[in-house]
């Protein structure tokens, strides 16, 4: 990802903290969960999304097992090397052997965008915890 595109992503995500979290939406300062906050980011900075994400419920990762946020992110996004850089989307794992089931965008070394259930989308730290859960780690097209 250049450098410009980096900046672009950074800008985006930032203009959505304070969006309200609502879930299955991606409309900023409407609401928003964590994959609307990355979609949002996606129609800014490089177009009309891909695909539409199915309905889901917010228990989907718990209920069916399957990889369906990681798998999305491997056929939209570019897989890269960890650790995340500033512009990249990290997915997490809450437990071993979970799906990815969350995912955000790194703002700085240690610290990420995201929109968290109960809050609205905010700039906190990425910490230990978090570090130990990353699935993956993309960059936008």
């Amino acid at each position: 990802m250049t450098p410009d595109t980096r900046a672009r992503v950074l800008a985006e995500a930032r203009a959505w903290v304070g969006t309200p979290y609502r879930h299955q939406m991606s409309a900023r300062g409407a609401g928003c969960d964590c994959l609307g906050l990355v979609r949002g980011v996606w129609r800014a900075v490089v177009g009309p999304e891909p695909e539409t994400p199915p309905s889901y419920a917010p228990d989907w990762a718990e209920r069916g097992g399957a990889e369906t946020l990681l798998d999305a992110a491997r056929r939209r996004l570019i897989e890269v090397e960890a650790p995340p850089r500033p512009g990249d989307v990290v997915l997490f794992r809450f437990a071993p052997g979970c799906p990815a089931k969350h995912c955000a965008v790194v703002s700085a070394p240690d610290r990420m965008i995201h929109a968290w259930h109960g809050r609205a989308v905010c700039e906190t730290a990425m910490g230990p915890w978090w570090r130990r859960r990353i699935a993956g780690v993309f960059a936008f097209p």
